[in-house]
């Protein structure tokens, strides 16, 4: 097999080296348009799990960079004055120059041809001549250019600006420290990557950059000024900087990795903000995968897509990571007014890798002053801790998010609602909520929705508030109100979500005469005068029965394209009246049905409200929209926003992952100082704690884990060991509040991959 790499860098190299090593009788070429020595920043930060995948496949590369590593466990948070550490990490790091050194003496050992000062020829060409060709050549790849039309790149640049700068001592941490300027708030990323040397990033945002001048300065006026910024920091020593350029960061994602016999490798195939120390580890990963995967398939072909299926969804967890973490510090300067603490572990726990749960075991001293700034009673994990809005206490944090369950006959609940939401309540979570309820039977999204409409609809309510409130005394049980809009006359879900019923369909009604899917849904009749009246009067009689059936809190559902949140989203509302054109147009008509319910429901409890911060779509509702619509509704007097995002137009593009939608409640939050309820993808006490004790949210709603286990907050509550008032058993379940035991479950190691 003759290969050819295209670019020197650790990714190309370390490929090269592994590939040669398993087939000897590889024909490898590199070329690299710099000379050997030339490189660009100065230290490479490897994680314990990539530096073990080296020692597996290449034991003398491990021993030659585990006698260049500087080792180190703590991160030091500095801001305001006030410098907190944080032990328990684990960082390996060494010079960018010797890294390439002892990868270019490995790959002359192996027989590898190297070609410095060598541009590549054009991928086309290598395509030809080889059997195999891997373009290591970085986030602005030829090869990737080349073949765009296959691998689909998307490309996105953020709004900071970085320079990578050397200083002349090393540091005794991971160093982040935060200076607030006139021009604006800048940081400081600094580590030791060798006895007498750290690496200095200096970032901060496109605007605080050019206010500060730094734009007309050169490299050498860069340093100075940036070790001016920082001088606390580095002693008053100076900073060098090695071709050093102010750039934005561009995180690069690509729908394919390989076309023909060329695969991309490292930053050419993908780019994760350096703030996860992620660049250099995912290169020299997916190096150790292509090697493994050329040895384990039959062909090129195989082995390409190995290699794809195998990297992609790591590669995808640490771009969502990455990207968590870059748009913290883009918004560094909303976190600045936080108490020490609070802002210290908000830091630590930006990219969601880090969590409460894991930072306790690797410092539990830092965890508990954390805790204990935030008030938090010691042995008491934060998700235990009440929250009090109006006249209702919670008992803890916990919030059993509604959840359609499409089982109701003309509107009733019946006995499967009494099971399904009393067995919630007895589950422990602090607040239980009821399904979206239908204001009349048009406002159904199916047949087989629950209303309150009627005195029949009034009293199965009661009755099962009733059992929740004497069963499961300290748990509050919540209505959610709303109408389905242009996304009614559906289908069960299991039967087809959004598809129209093939028969007894109910006229539609919406802001604008828009089906939600063109040439299958309905077309909705666009809402008059007398229709707006008469939905405003259907939603305050469902909110008089609701107080009547003695819930505890009421809940506006404006979100999710619903009719409510309808009239919000520029892409479903086109009135040209004054329910429609800017923001606080297609807010009128939500806010008077805030206000008319508001008014009728009882003054001591409280009313939220769930919005959709985001459409997942162009021309959609966007982040600061969703903190203008929240701070309308906290201003007509929203005791907390429940904030979800998407299923507004069906042509949506999420980004899914874990706690996905939190941004968004962390930002109005924030931004507002209204409480908030966070949602989206959040299935571990341990994430609910993170983002309780971070001040990302005051609630956290959990859906599908209250699906798969009735108990979670009782569970949650043993699996921590906690005991006390935030999640007590009921007295017949209290015989099941330890953990069963279970049979041994030791396995064979897996083989290694190499």
């Amino acid at each position: 097999m003759r290969v050819a790499v295209a670019g020197g860098g650790p990714g190309g190299l370390y490929a090269a080296a592994l590939l040669k090593r398993l087939d000897p009788a590889r024909e490898i070429t590199v070329f690299e348009r710099n000379a050997p020595d030339d490189t660009f920043g100065f230290g490479v930060v490897l994680s314990d799990e990539t530096l073990g995948g080296i020692e597996h496949a290449d034991p003398g590369v491990y021993a030659a960079l585990r006698e260049e590593f500087v080792r180190w466990d703590d991160i030091d948070i500095v801001h305001r004055g006030k410098s907190l550490r944080s032990g328990g990490h684990g960082f390996s790091a060494l010079g960018r120059r010797r890294l390439l050194a002892v990868l270019h003496e490995r790959c002359r050992e192996l027989g590898v041809s190297l070609r410095f000062r060598t541009e590549a020829p054009p991928v086309g060409e290598l395509a030809s001549a080889y059997d195999l060709v891997i373009a290591a050549d970085g986030v602005n790849s030829a090869a990737r250019g080349a073949y765009a039309d296959v691998f689909r790149p998307r490309v996105e640049e953020h709004r900071c600006r970085y320079i990578w700068l050397s200083a002349p001592f090393a540091f005794d941490a991971f160093r982040f420290e935060i200076a607030e300027t006139e021009h604006g708030v800048m940081q400081l990323h600094g580590y030791p990557y060798a006895a007498d040397a750290s690496t200095v990033i200096v970032e901060m945002r496109e605007e605080v950059w050019r206010r500060a001048g730094l734009d007309r300065c050169g490299e050498r006026e860069s340093a100075e000024r940036c070790a001016a910024y920082f001088a606390d920091a580095l002693g008053g020593r100076a900073l060098t900087g090695n071709r050093s350029l102010w750039t934005v960061f561009r995180t690069v994602v690509c729908e394919r990795w390989s076309a023909g016999n060329v695969v991309l490798l490292g930053d050419a195939a993908h780019t994760a903000h350096f703030s996860v120390g992620s660049g250099t580890k995912l290169a020299v990963e997916d190096a150790l995968a292509l090697a493994a995967c050329l040895r384990e398939r039959p062909g090129v072909p195989e082995a390409l897509a190995a290699y794809e299926a195998e990297r992609r969804p790591v590669v995808a967890s640490t771009q969502r990571a990455a990207r968590a973490s870059l748009e913290w510090f883009e918004e560094l300067e909303r976190y600045a007014g936080q108490p020490p603490y609070r802002f210290a572990f908000s830091l630590l726990t930006r990219s969601r890798r880090i969590t409460h749960g894991n930072l306790r075991v690797r410092d539990p001293g830092f965890v508990r002053a954390v805790e204990a700034e935030a008030g938090v009673p010691e042995g008491t994990p934060p998700m235990f801790t009440p929250l009090r809005l109006r006249g209702l206490t919670l008992r803890n944090r916990v919030v059993c998010s509604p959840m359609d369950m499409y089982s109701a006959v003309d509107g009733l609940p019946g006995d499967f609602h009494l099971v399904h939401l009393g067995a919630r309540a007895l589950g422990g979570a602090g607040l239980v909520m009821t399904e979206m309820v239908c204001v009349s039977p048009s406002g159904r999204i199916t047949p087989g929705c629950t209303g309150l409409w009627s005195d029949e609809q009034e009293a199965g309510w009661r009755r099962i508030t009733g059992f929740v409130h004497e069963a499961a005394p300290g748990t509050a049980i919540g209505c959610q109100l709303g109408h389905s809009g242009r996304k009614g006359s559906t289908k069960l879900m299991w039967e087809g979500m959004d598809d129209p019923l093939p028969a007894g369909n109910w006229p539609l009604v919406a802001p604008s005469a828009l089906p939600y899917r063109a040439g299958v849904s309905q077309v909705p009749h666009a809402l008059d005068a007398a229709g707006l009246g008469a939905i405003r009067s259907q939603f305050v009689a469902a909110a008089r029965r609701a107080a009547q059936a003695d819930f505890d809190l009421l809940e506006l559902h404006c979100a999710h394209g619903y009719l409510l949140s309808g009239f919000l989203s520029p892409l479903t509302n086109h009135r040209t009246d004054a329910y429609g054109g800017p923001l606080d147009a297609r807010l009128r008509f939500p806010l008077e049905v805030f206000d008319a319910v508001r008014e009728v429901w009882p003054a001591d409890r409280p009313v939220t409200v769930r919005i959709s911060a985001t459409d997942w779509a162009p021309g959609g509702t966007t982040a600061d929209d969703a903190v203008a619509i929240a701070r309308a509704f906290a201003a007509h007097g929203a005791d907390a926003i429940d904030v979800s995002t998407g299923q507004v137009v069906a042509g949506e593009r999420p980004a899914f992952g874990r706690s996905y939608q939190t941004p968004y409640a962390d930002r109005i939050r924030a931004d507002v100082g209204v409480p908030v309820i966070a949602v989206g993808a959040i299935s571990s006490w341990d994430d609910v704690n993170s983002l309780l004790l971070a001040g990302r949210a005051d609630l956290c709603a959990l859906a599908r884990p209250h699906l798969y286990d009735p108990h979670w907050t009782l569970h949650a509550a043993a699996d921590q060991d906690y005991t006390g008032p935030g999640a007590p058993w009921p007295a017949p379940y209290l015989a099941g509040s330890r953990k069963p035991p279970t049979g041994r479950t030791d396995a064979p190691k897996p083989r290694p991959a190499l």
